[in-house]
């Protein structure tokens, strides 16, 4: 008779738990793996920050110089565009070869697929500031480079951040695809929950990455009134 209690109150607990009904939403899931949760956090933290960084450090020359070399504008924007239109599959299986198997692959990948949004953008920024301003600054005395950097990239600002704040909500998506070489932040948990069918896996590192995306374009955003104080009086 004992035994019979035990196996139904055993029974019972197995219903009870989400892990065991493989549901979407499973707190129990988030509470027994909260510390690989965090690990893929901080890994996909990692790689997007680099990603990003690497492209505003390569971007912003790039720019400059189609901004100032008008004849170069054409094959800056073309190759970046065509660097783009590569699909992220075929992209990673390009640079395996030279990078193998490391975060180095899944960087590069999301640098080149960044170049293309913060070049443009800058370049709008650049392009958009107004000729009464230039000549202005001219007359103040400023020379070439100085009305670069204290006329000219200020007001790009706004244009600049825009594309930014794109580029890194595309750049944490893509951060995932990295899975398909072990280094995909999120990525690595939600590829394994779909070969496992685990569904709190899946559902859990789909809405981590979405919460990143969004806190990054939030602090983004307050990153921009920080420093374009003009835009906020207007606003």
């Amino acid at each position: 008779m004992l035994s019979v209690v035990r196996a139904e109150v055993h029974a019972a607990t197995l219903a009870d738990n989400c892990l065991v009904r493989n549901d979407w939403v499973c707190p129990l899931y988030v509470q027994t793996r909260a510390e690989e949760l965090w690990d893929g956090t901080l890994q996909h933290l990692y790689i997007t920050g680099m990603s990003l960084l690497i492209g505003v450090l390569i971007s912003v020359p790039l720019a400059v110089f189609a901004h100032e070399w008008r004849r170069a504008r054409r094959l800056t924007l073309g190759v970046s565009t065509a660097l783009y239109t590569i699909p992220s599959l075929a992209m990673f299986s390009l640079l395996l070869p030279f990078l193998g198997l490391s975060a180095a692959t899944t960087i590069t990948g999301l640098v080149v697929y960044s170049l293309t949004i913060l070049v443009r953008n800058l370049l709008v920024g650049l392009d958009n500031v107004d000729d009464d301003v230039r000549d202005a600054a001219r007359g103040m005395g400023f020379g070439r480079f100085g009305m670069l950097r204290k006329v000219e990239a200020p007001l790009a600002l706004p244009a600049a951040f825009a594309g930014l704040r794109v580029a890194a909500v595309s750049t944490i998506a893509l951060t995932t695809v990295g899975a398909l070489v072990g280094y995909g932040g999120l990525g690595n948990i939600m590829l394994r929950g779909v070969q496992a069918n685990f569904k709190a896996e899946v559902l859990t590192s789909s809405v981590l990455s979405v919460v990143l995306a969004v806190v990054a374009d939030f602090l983004l955003l307050g990153l921009q009134r920080l420093l374009v104080p003009w835009q906020r009086a207007g606003a």
